[in-house]
């Protein structure tokens, strides 16, 4: 009797606790100065609550729901600021809302978390792609194959730069 008391104790408590973080919603100025701040300690148990939301923000973005997707990377760098996914995802909705200051500043962030990494600089180089400014795209993709010779998608969209019969048939990708 006592275990099912304990187990509605914890349901409860895990439901209070996800009513609490629902209504979070942040402003990107608020979302990129809480990065700069001392990051918190992991929990030490369980799953990150942002787990959820990266995961919800990732099939969103892969349904072509960028707004929804937003929605969900936000809530994520909320709960834990110093998550690179999350902020990756956030920066790659943006980019595809053509919210590129934004998505920038959100790039910004990644760097400082976890630096240029191959797939950050293959985001970027999307970013700057969807933006229309193909000399920083052109660079950022071999830069991030150059970090990585065996990316293939560094490899395909740097290869859509040497191949205009291809370049006007496909699009570079970002990796998310």
């Amino acid at each position: 009797m006592m275990r099912k008391f304990m187990i509605l104790g914890t349901s409860i408590l895990a439901a209070t606790f996800a009513i609490a973080l629902g209504g979070c919603s942040a402003s990107l100025d608020q979302l990129t100065n809480m990065a700069a701040e001392k990051p918190i300690e992991p929990a030490s148990y369980g799953v990150w609550p942002s787990k959820r939301q990266v995961d919800k923000g990732k099939f969103a973005y892969r349904q072509g729901d960028f707004g929804i997707a937003v929605d969900a990377f936000s809530k994520a760098v909320e709960e834990e600021k110093d998550n690179a996914e999350a902020w990756l995802g956030l920066a790659a909705s943006y980019d595809r809302l053509k919210r590129f200051d934004h998505a920038r500043r959100a790039y910004d962030v990644v760097i400082q978390i976890v630096g240029n990494t191959p797939t950050v600089l293959n985001n970027l180089g999307y970013h700057y792609y969807l933006k229309g400014d193909m000399d920083s795209a052109r660079r950022s993709f071999d830069a991030a194959l150059r970090a990585d010779p065996n990316n293939v998608v560094a490899k395909n969209n740097l290869a859509l730069f040497w191949e205009p019969t291809a370049a006007s048939d496909a699009r570079p990708r970002d990796r998310l």
